[in-house]
């Protein structure tokens, strides 16, 4: 035999012990795969086989001994079976074909084992013909619950929801046949959610065009009924229900964590549907979002911007500018002080907006400077909110959009609140530029459309219930996780006297207006009509002994109430820092204020210091004497009205004088030209004589009487208006005025 025969011979068995192994390694798998397959079909057979054999010994024992037992027994078992077979029929949705044979299904089981089980009584379950019913009827019924079983997976239209308990039975009635439903939970907080997958040639969209049928048929609010897609699967989504009201009652006000946070802490401004808190926090993402805040007058908005003003007064390194034009002091009164300027003039609020692109450049300066590029809590400058109610009856669009666009980098917040935010009433640009979006009760669902997302109102995120549920809304941006967006939101309810203690007990930490921006906005902050109160002009200890007499004085005291100061510590010396139930996250303490001006010691009143009463009279008849004397000398500069008929009496400004006739029997007195730099003296003393008159805002035409004793014409002084608004004087408008940021003359 050759080396390669004997080889073969020897290798012949090894390899046949190889196959062997490999075919019960087969079968091994193929029996355990179709056990698994299997598994699933075996409990309707347990059943039949344990429960029918088990339950007729029992009965039989019990009463089968006795016929008067036995008959009661049978005839109980029987009214008892009929009546459990009404419940499963009745309990037994029937919505589609599919359903309906299930119920019958159902009921013919129950209906045959407790017909059974009534003769098992007296017969025995084991007796002929007892025994033969039991192996015939439970094999059948087995397998047709079986049957059942194969069909349901394999029909491709058959009940689409696997599991979802209420849901599933909702599917034929609010048309998702072709939807599935799955793992339905509630989450303990009034809400349900489950996941849903649509069917190959169906979108979410169609399903969340369903949402209001939803809500209808669980009787919940329209908005009650969440379906958001899934991002990165365009076939699965997440369908919510809130079916209770968990913030019916209202929803406390949030007190801050501490006295003097930063402005990049999170701003707790109410309550989610679910319990969970909602908050904001502007500052502290990498791009800072302005807000339009949207609702119907009763929605509420004042009352959220309480609560937002109320936190941000009690921070550091912030400043916040509201203007308000119809109800500001009605609105924000009480909690004024923590508001560094209160706009309520039209007048006024165009200044500042007039004013702020210089800011926003003198801001952007100094951040560059710093090595940063864009706000952060280690610039010198304050960040700073800058809140306009009812922007379209006080703002230029043009002027509007290019601050929203600017402003972000510079740490400067725009909230803009108004009741639509149409094309007329707001730009399409400037709605661009307001990422952040509070929206509560519209009139019309198309109205939510103004503010809110896209993708949020085709979720079903549409607060139009008017001003019947004042606070609630919905809230995107600033911070806020997008899964959040379309979950409905409710505003605290806030006690006035307990959110002017705060302020007051706050105005410690306040910091004033950074330097850049205070004088980057000039003549229009400085001689602002409002001026809240802040370190530098508020006592630490006068500011606490305040706070807490208006809480006493309410009912209320610290460290119940409003948990922030201890009651039991003394009150420190002027200059200390009030006592804080919650260390600053940033461990600085607010830099001592200075001691305010002592008050002016009061006049007698009594009528005794007849002296002074004197000097008072003769201040008075001077005064008039001096203003009187000024006034003649003004009107004496002021050349009288032309002569209709005289040949100069239609000449302007760029003309050039006649001629005398030489028959009119008068002449022009030549007045001496003013040189170039006397000449711009002239109209810098004008502007800064206005500046201190408290005059900010002028026309052209006012400055004709300066132009032509400097000897100059108009198109001088359009040069020279426009020089003044290059170097940041002057603001000019659209309309053709000019606003006076700076007086010329004195030092920024």
């Amino acid at each position: 035999m050759g080396k390669k025969s004997e080889a073969a011979h020897k290798a012949a068995p090894a390899a046949g012990s190889e196959l062997a192994a490999i075919g019960k390694s087969a079968i091994k798998s193929v029996g355990s795969h179709m056990l698994a397959k299997a598994v699933p079909y075996t409990p309707p057979w347990i059943a039949a086989a344990t429960l029918p054999p088990a339950a007729g010994f029992a009965v039989n024992t019990l009463w089968g001994d006795a016929a008067l037992s036995a008959g009661l027994a049978s005839a109980g078992l029987a009214l008892g079976g009929a009546a459990l077979s009404a419940v499963v029929w009745k309990a037994a949705n029937a919505s589609t074909p599919a359903q309906k044979f299930r119920r019958v299904q159902a009921t013919t089981t129950v209906a045959a084992g407790m017909g059974w089980l009534t003769s098992a009584v007296s017969a025995g379950p084991f007796g002929r013909p007892m025994l033969d019913l039991w192996l015939l009827g439970g094999a059948l019924l087995a397998a047709s619950w079986n049957a059942r079983q194969i069909m349901g997976h394999n029909a491709p239209d058959a009940e689409t929801v696997n599991e979802g308990g209420t849901l599933g039975k909702l599917a034929a009635a609010i048309g998702w046949e072709k939807v599935t439903v799955k793992d339905a939970q509630g989450t303990g907080k009034g809400t349900v959610r489950a996941a849903i997958e649509v069917a190959p040639g169906s979108t979410v969209d169609a399903v969340q065009s369903t949402a209001g049928r939803v809500a209808a048929a669980l009787q919940v609010p329209p908005s009650g009924v969440i379906i958001t897609a899934d991002p990165e699967n365009g076939a699965r989504g997440t369908v919510s229900i809130r079916v209770a009201d968990l913030l019916k009652g209202g929803v406390p006000f949030t007190m801050p964590d501490a006295l003097g946070l930063m402005p990049t802490h999170p701003i707790t401004l109410g309550r989610y549907a679910d319990g969970e808190t909602w908050w904001i926090d502007p500052y502290s993402a990498s791009i800072l979002q302005h807000v339009l805040v949207m609702g119907v007058t009763g929605a509420g908005k004042s009352e959220m911007l309480r609560t937002l003003v109320t936190h941000l007064a009690t921070r550091r390194k912030l400043s916040i500018v509201l203007i308000d034009l119809a109800k500001g002091r009605q609105t924000v009164g009480h909690i004024a002080d923590g508001i560094d300027w209160l706009i309520q003039d039209a007048k006024e609020a165009k200044r500042l907006l007039k004013s702020l692109p210089a800011a926003i450049k003198a801001r952007g300066d100094v951040l560059a400077a710093e090595g940063l590029d864009q706000w952060t809590p280690d610039s010198s400058l304050n960040a700073m909110l800058v809140w306009i109610e009812e922007a379209a009856d006080t703002a230029d669009f043009k002027e509007l959009e290019e601050t929203a666009r600017k402003a972000r980098s510079v740490g400067i917040w725009l909230g803009i609140s108004l009741q639509r935010a149409t094309w007329s009433n707001l730009s399409t640009d400037i709605r661009a530029n307001l990422q952040g979006v509070i929206c509560m009760g519209v009139d019309q669902p198309g109205d939510a459309g103004f503010a809110l997302p896209d993708s949020v109102t085709d979720a079903g995120a549409v607060p139009a219930w008017g001003s019947s549920r004042p606070g609630y809304g919905f809230a995107t941006g600033m911070g806020i996780p997008q899964e959040r967006w379309t979950t409905e939101v409710r505003s605290a309810l806030t006690h006035r006297e307990l959110l002017a203690a705060l302020v007051q007990a706050a105005a410690p930490y306040r910091d004033p207006l950074d330097e850049t921006t205070a004088a980057a906005l000039g003549q229009t902050y400085a001689q602002r009509t409002h001026q809240g109160t802040n370190r530098t002009t508020v006592g630490i200890e006068q500011s606490a002994r305040a706070a807490m007499a208006v809480l006493a004085a309410a009912g209320l005291q610290w460290g119940a109430d409003a948990p922030l100061l201890d009651p039991k510590a003394p009150l420190l010396p002027a200059g200390a820092v009030p006592p804080v139930r919650l260390a600053d996250p940033a461990g600085r303490a607010p830099v001592p204020p200075t001691a305010p001006a002592a008050p002016p010691a009061p006049h007698d009143t009594d009528g005794t210091d007849e002296n002074e009463d004197e000097d008072d009279d003769m201040f008075g008849e001077r005064e008039e004497m001096e203003i009187e004397e000024a006034r003649e000398e003004i009107l004496g500069l002021i050349p009288g009205d032309p002569e209709p008929d005289a040949d100069y009496a239609g000449l302007g400004l760029h003309d050039e004088v006649p001629d005398p006739d030489e028959d009119a029997g008068m002449s022009f007195e030549t007045q001496e030209r003013m040189s170039t730099e006397e000449a711009r003296h002239a109209l810098l003393a004008e502007l800064d004589l206005w500046v201190r008159e408290q005059r900010l805002e002028f026309a052209p035409n006012d400055l004709i009487p300066v132009t032509v004793a400097a000897g100059r014409k108009r198109p001088w002084l359009q040069g020279e208006l426009k020089r003044l608004t290059a170097e940041g004087i002057l603001a000019h408008d659209a309309h053709g005025s000019y606003t006076i940021v700076h007086s010329p003359l004195q030092p920024a």
